[in-house]
């Protein structure tokens, strides 16, 4: 059975969560949970993760153009020692720049933040 990943794409309202696995290298688009002041509704992530069991999070993260960090770099790393902390699954930290742009290009706001996620987990499996 392969081994899961979850890749997210975090936001201060909502969060983009997709999953995926290296064997075929692709991912999908699983759920979008919202947050609030960037602390996500735990409920349902515990249901998410007791649900997919993934074995890695990958959370996006947002550098500047000029890869400097930004304030919402901080909050994803932050976000991301936090999932790691709470789940006691290891966490990788992937570039993230132009991932929501690209999704808006590929699906309706709906969906936005999944497929950013969904992009985001794709990028960190092809590297």
């Amino acid at each position: 059975m392969a081994e899961l990943i979850m890749g997210f794409d975090f936001g201060t309202t909502r969060i983009g969560i997709a999953v995926g696995q290296k064997v075929t290298a692709s991912a999908s688009p699983v759920a979008i949970i919202s947050a609030r002041d960037g602390k996500p509704d735990w409920r349902e992530l515990d249901r998410l993760i007791g649900e997919w069991q993934p074995c890695l999070f990958v959370v996006g993260l947002p550098l500047n153009m000029d890869d400097s960090m930004s304030d919402m770099a901080e909050a994803a790393m932050k976000f991301a020692r936090r999932l790691s902390g709470r789940y006691e699954i290891p966490h990788e930290m992937m570039d993230e720049r132009l991932s929501t742009f690209e999704a808006k290009k590929l699906t309706d706001s709906e969906e936005v933040d999944a497929v950013a996620a969904q992009l985001i987990l794709e990028t960190w499996l092809s590297t």
